[in-house]
């Protein structure tokens, strides 16, 4: 193992067992696996180990991000991975929600059932000192069944950290795999990934993604870790945690995507779209609500409506010096995108704050940070119904004209196959002239409604009247 991993407590004996329990089985030509092993396929033999003795993966990426749920927990974790304390530290992560560590996962359930009613049926993999490599999850469910043994295929003896992650990867996504990484999980796979040294490139093809889905992920990931920042208290005690974005998914797919189209043209518009929607993530509004807010949302919509509670202070917007360029400056950030800035933090540290109302912050806190929320809600509410009302009515005002747009672009088509089928001798001339009193029946209404709402019409609601009378 490579020395910076460390070798567990009990990884001597382990090793000694393992050694053991892998010469029966070659001898006996017994079960194999095969897996991906530095750019190779390898073969490795299968042996059964009292599930007790194994060790939980600390790097495992299926909870990576639910490790920052309990910081002191995550700091023993980092420091003494082979701790009793640590490793039960990872088996509660690994039969928890991913969104919420209070509550059993329905999966886990489910592979706990699975096992306990048809036995083991793939085996996992071990390090020679013990350490799960894949079948963290199935050995934490046989140890609440509370069956002796587990099943697992042994990797090589210099077995490096990075090779157990990579094999961990690997394994995780072949298409047979159950149980996927949670959204946060695989963004920060990738990551880590990246920050190993291989190119996006080679990332977007083991993960079977698009290189620009990719890059896609990679700003909703920094878009998350900003809000983290944004979130942490002056002391530092309080903050978000990677977990409280798992559930938000789409809705940060669909923000990336509509602020990258509107900051071609106007990035303080893409700004405003940002913050706005970011806001609404935080008091979990659904993603019908989301698209709602445009770049001019805040401004129309919401900024008269907030409570003094909900208006932070600002400062003066001044020029930024340019490093380099003595005597150049620019303008600082809008202040307008300065003020909606200062609303989405108002609503991430409120949110963290009720984020960890068990642990760190006082009942005081979280019951200002409670009602700061709910009055953001029923603001937010009010300003989004307003807004679903204006798109309806631009909706309706649109479509009218779009329905004649449609009805040309039928008519010129019917132009070009009328002249067709007069060429070949093809044209129903009954079924054209009962089509054409049809469509003159249908204008006639129309330029009745027309000729009611248009004091001053034009050419075109001219030609529809004169077009429409009886002759």
């Amino acid at each position: 193992m490579a020395s910076k991993f460390g070798v567990p407590p009990e990884g001597e004996n382990i090793r000694s067992m393992v050694a053991e329990r892998l010469t029966v089985a070659r001898k006996e030509d017994g079960a194999k696996i095969t897996v991906e092993w530095r750019g190779q396929q390898k073969h490795l033999n299968v042996i059964t180990m009292p599930a007790g003795i194994l060790y939980f993966n600390p790097d495992t990426h299926r909870i990576r991000a639910q490790r920052t749920l309990d910081p002191e927990r995550n700091t023993k974790l980092e420091e003494h991975p082979w701790s009793e304390d640590a490793q039960q530290y990872l088996h509660k992560l690994l039969t928890c929600k991913p969104s919420d560590p209070n509550s059993i996962d329905p999966d886990f359930i489910a592979l706990r059932d699975e096992l306990d009613k048809f036995g083991q049926k793939d085996p996992g993999i071990i390090t020679p000192d013990g350490i799960m490599v894949d079948g963290n999850t199935r050995c934490a469910a046989l140890r609440e069944l509370h069956e002796p043994n587990i099943r697992v295929a042994v990797l090589p003896d210099d077995t490096s950290r990075e090779d157990i992650n990579a094999v961990e990867l690997a394994l995780q996504l072949r298409r047979d795999k159950r149980r996927d990484y949670t959204y946060i999980n695989r963004l920060i796979a990738i990551e880590d990934e990246l920050a190993s040294g291989r190119s996006q490139d080679d990332i977007a093809r083991a993960f079977n993604i698009k290189v620009t889905t990719l890059q896609k992920d990679r700003w909703v990931f920094q878009l998350i870790n900003d809000a983290l920042e944004r979130s942490r208290s002056d002391d530092g005690r309080v903050g978000l945690r990677l977990p409280d974005f798992e559930d938000h998914q789409e809705k940060l797919r669909e923000l990336q995507r509509d602020y990258e189209k509107l900051a071609k043209t106007d990035p303080d518009g893409a700004e405003h779209l940002k913050e706005s929607r970011l806001q609404m993530v935080l008091l979990n509004m659904p993603k019908t609500t989301l698209r709602l807010a445009e770049a001019d949302f805040h401004e129309r919509y919401l900024e008269e409506r907030l409570s003094p509670e909900l208006t932070p202070t600002i400062g003066e917007t001044a020029a930024v010096s340019i490093p380099g360029l003595p005597g150049v400056a620019v303008p600082d950030t809008d202040a307008s995108v300065k003020k909606v800035r200062a609303l989405t933090d108002s609503l991430l540290r409120a949110r963290a704050t009720l984020e960890s109302a068990d642990t760190t912050a006082s009942a005081a806190e979280v019951k200002e940070a409670a009602e700061l929320i709910e009055d953001a809600k029923k603001v937010f509410s009010a300003a989004a119904k307003l807004a679903g009302q204006n798109a309806q009515l631009q909706k309706r005002q649109i479509a009218v004209p779009e329905r004649i747009s449609d009805a040309t672009e039928h008519i010129q088509q019917c132009v070009r196959e009328f002249a067709e089928a007069k060429a070949k001798n093809a044209l129903d001339e009954e079924a054209f002239d009962d089509a054409l009193i049809a469509l003159h029946d249908s204008l006639s209404r129309l330029a009745v409604l027309a000729g009611r709402t248009f004091t001053s019409p034009g050419d075109g609601v001219n030609w529809l009247l004169a077009a429409s009378e009886p002759k």
